[in-house]
């Protein structure tokens, strides 16, 4: 270290030497030469004492400085309480506080980065393949001695990928704005009666074209404070898997209770379970099970676990006891 390009040493090294002038020039007037040499011999003492006790302060700092500039050229991180008691060594803990949170800000940002990107991928894959079967269809319409009939079967299967790829962007985005945290959910009485009627009503056609049967067991006195839109969304999701992966003919079965701890809700159907493979993902995003349909992409319960969470809820998977896949939602009250 150069510790002579500090300023200050510079300016206290000037100052003293012109005071030993005049303080010695002042002893040796006063009490002669023996004055002198003794004025001499204490200030060379202070001197020493002074500069030695800098010195080693500065180069505590310049030792610190160096550690900083390794760790901004990719080396580990500082060591910490090497230092006695006192503000030099409280400066380096806290230096060291800021650089540990600065590394891992830096490690989850790679992290996320790797996350955004294979994320990027999933979603370009789950709307290349729309798109692929879309020009398929285009290119087929296009051809003249297609019948009448054809071209309306082909219409229909556009109009179907076409609500696909709305739904799947309108998903997507969603989640997007949860991860974002822009989405406010609002903490108002939810009835759970009318949530599960809502939900009913919108999947009665694809109930019945399946001929499958629905039994819902819920008060009217039950509620919980959530989001009643987001929450359909949420609940609507979880059902509509129930749906898909119950046979023709199979049942489904939606109860409700309430106590004085919590709100839950539960989804039950009688089709083949849950893997067990597939129960540690399961809400996962783009995540697709063994029994997953073609059009199936992965992301349903992965937006219903953030809407529920983000309420303040849970939701847990299994295999009920009697066959079949069991959803259960839990909203717990809170302590007054």
């Amino acid at each position: 270290m150069e510790y002579f390009r500090n300023p200050e040493i510079k300016k206290e090294f000037t100052a003293l030497f012109f005071l030993e002038i005049l303080f010695g020039i002042t002893a040796g007037f006063l009490f002669g030469y023996s004055g002198f040499i003794f004025e001499a011999v204490l200030f060379l003492i202070f001197t020493f004492f002074h500069f030695g006790t800098s010195y080693r302060r500065y180069n505590k700092i310049a030792e610190l400085a160096k550690e900083i500039n390794g760790f901004l050229h990719g080396y580990d991180l500082l060591t910490i309480s090497r230092q006695q008691e006192g503000e030099l060594s409280i400066l380096e803990t806290e230096i060291a506080k800021l650089v540990r949170k600065l590394k891992l800000q830096a490690e989850q940002l790679q992290t996320d980065k790797i996350y955004l990107l294979d994320s990027i991928a999933d979603i370009s894959h789950q709307i290349r393949t729309p798109l692929t079967s879309l020009n398929l269809i285009v290119s087929r319409l296009s051809q003249k001695e297609l019948s009448e009939e054809k071209k309306r079967q082909l219409v229909h299967e556009l109009e179907v990928l076409l609500r696909h790829i709305d739904w799947l962007i309108q998903t997507l985005l969603k989640i997007s704005k949860l991860d974002a945290g822009t989405i406010q959910m609002k903490q108002e009485p939810v009835s759970v009666r009318k949530l599960l009627q809502i939900i009913v009503r919108e999947l009665a056609i694809p109930m019945e074209l399946r001929n499958q049967n629905l039994t819902m067991d819920c008060p009217e006195h039950v509620f919980f404070m959530g989001d009643l839109p987001w929450m359909q969304e949420a609940l609507g999701n979880v059902v509509k898997n129930c749906v898909e992966h119950t046979p023709e003919g199979g049942s489904l079965w939606l109860e409700a209770s309430e106590n004085a701890v919590y709100t839950q809700i539960i989804i039950r159907d009688n089709g083949p379970g849950i893997s067990r493979t597939d129960l540690p993902h399961l809400f996962e995003r783009f995540y697709k099970g063994k029994n997953a349909s073609e059009k199936s992409v992965g992301i349903g319960l992965a937006l219903a676990r953030m809407i529920i969470e983000k309420q303040g809820g849970i939701i847990s998977a299994e295999n009920d006891r009697q066959g079949g896949a069991r959803f259960e939602i839990r909203f717990y009250k809170s302590v007054v």
